[in-house]
């Protein structure tokens, strides 16, 4: 049987094969902490989960609108006003089952084959994958860790050809914690005001920020017009699996998009949009104090890596991940990048953690080595993961036998 062509130039979150790794692992009787996931372990607030119980007693089990809860898409257009700083109204908000939606429809709606999108590199791996799904040429503008891992605005002008349509920025980041800065978001809006760009704005991680403030590139003169909002559920209220995310974004293309919405999932569903509705008008505490949990993690992990012998550790701004370079403890090793590191740390120490190559494609000038950490997890989790990072990787017979299988395994494919 034949498989559409376009298929092939699907990506895919690496993330969720690693975790596949752990969870056989595991089920082979292996202990392995794992940092690799991008989800709060807390559990969802029980408020929202009564709110969902409510709605399932009052047989809120059927279709709605493709957009959205009326009443929902209101609370969101309120918030969203209130929080950057713009007039936002219902019909410019679209309710869609996670982010990734936001991320997909977005991108097919605006971009035609051979059209350009600037995307950032180390990045949410889903965009440079969309991008080449629809037939659109991905452009990576690097995240530069002397800048806090924010890019370089000069260089992003340079990234900027007739055939641009889009710029996607994501603050705070995955998977660095960086957080874009005010000015550098005034250059992005004063470029895509001149060459008449759409810019996808990933705001996931918006409510989870330690440093600073997440600033909306949606702010500027003439940027409501042309940004698209990506936020929702999952990391601030720690609803991953609940799949509720929005979009906002100008009505005439919330229009479109409600119209993808009903031609792949219908609705997203009825019951969990008011438990996400009882969320954001609820009580915010839980939030609050996840937030300020994850600030202690924060610290624990960054001193817990900076001390390991090759790895500097930035402290990040946002977001729940932590980015260190690890360059010099791969070198001084022997592990030719940081996938190879990704899977001794699994194997070798019992630690899930996800190397560079799981956030884009690496281009001709990286030269650096990268791990991702997600700090959610306890203390307890945290400092053993730590112990276990510097164990193996002091362990020389332990490395050695690992380089070994590395070799062996070389052979093989050869």
């Amino acid at each position: 049987m034949k498989i559409a062509k376009r298929i092939s130039r699907l990506g895919t979150e690496t993330a969720f094969d690693v975790l596949a790794q752990v969870n056989e692992l595991r089920a082979k009787g292996r202990d392995i902490v794992a940092l690799s996931i991008g989800e709060p372990a807390c559990a969802t607030a029980d408020y929202i989960k009564e709110a969902a119980k409510k709605a399932l007693d009052k047989n809120f089990t059927h279709y709605c609108p493709s957009a959205g809860i009326p009443e929902f898409r209101k609370v969101i257009a309120e918030y969203v006003a209130s929080t950057r700083g713009i007039p936002v109204e219902p019909d410019e908000v679209v309710v869609v089952p996670g982010g990734k939606p936001t991320i997909f429809f977005s991108i097919l709606a605006c971009i035609e084959e051979g059209d350009e999108v600037i995307y950032p590199l180390p990045g949410y791996p889903i965009y440079e994958s969309m991008v080449n799904f629809v037939g659109g040429t991905p452009v990576p503008i690097r995240l530069r860790e002397e800048k806090r891992f924010s890019f370089d605005v000069q260089e992003l002008r340079s990234k900027i050809t007739k055939r641009t349509r889009m710029i996607i920025i994501n603050s705070p980041h995955n998977p660095t914690g960086g957080i874009i800065p005010k000015q550098d978001l005034h250059e992005v809006a004063e470029l895509a005001l001149k060459h008449d760009l759409w810019v996808l704005s990933d705001e996931i991680y918006s409510r989870i920020v330690y440093e600073g403030k997440a600033e909306s590139v949606s702010q500027f003169p003439g940027m409501k017009e042309r940004t698209i909002i990506l936020d929702g559920h999952s990391k601030t209220y720690a609803m991953t699996g609940w799949r509720v995310g929005y979009g906002v974004m100008p009505k005439q293309l919330a229009t479109h998009v409600s119209r993808l919405m009903t031609n792949s999932n219908s609705c997203t569903a009825t019951f969990t949009q008011h438990a996400a509705m009882e969320a954001m008008v609820g009580p915010q505490d839980y939030a609050e104090a996840m937030v300020r949990e994850f600030k202690g993690n924060r610290e624990l992990i960054v001193n817990g890596l900076n001390r390991i012998d090759g790895f500097f550790c930035h402290m990040p701004a946002g977001a729940f991940y932590a980015y260190p370079n690890v360059t010099r403890a791969c070198r001084r090793i022997g592990f030719k990048n940081s996938k190879e590191l990704q899977q001794f740390l699994l194997y070798k120490g019992g630690v899930a953690v996800l190397g560079q190559q799981c956030f884009g494609t690496r281009t001709p000038e990286d030269d650096q080595e990268y791990i991702r950490l997600s700090y959610v997890s306890s203390e307890k989790d945290i400092k053993e993961a730590l112990r276990r990072i510097e164990a193996a990787l002091t362990d020389s017979k332990l490395v050695e036998e690992f380089l070994d299988e590395q070799r062996v395994k070389e052979v093989v494919g050869a």
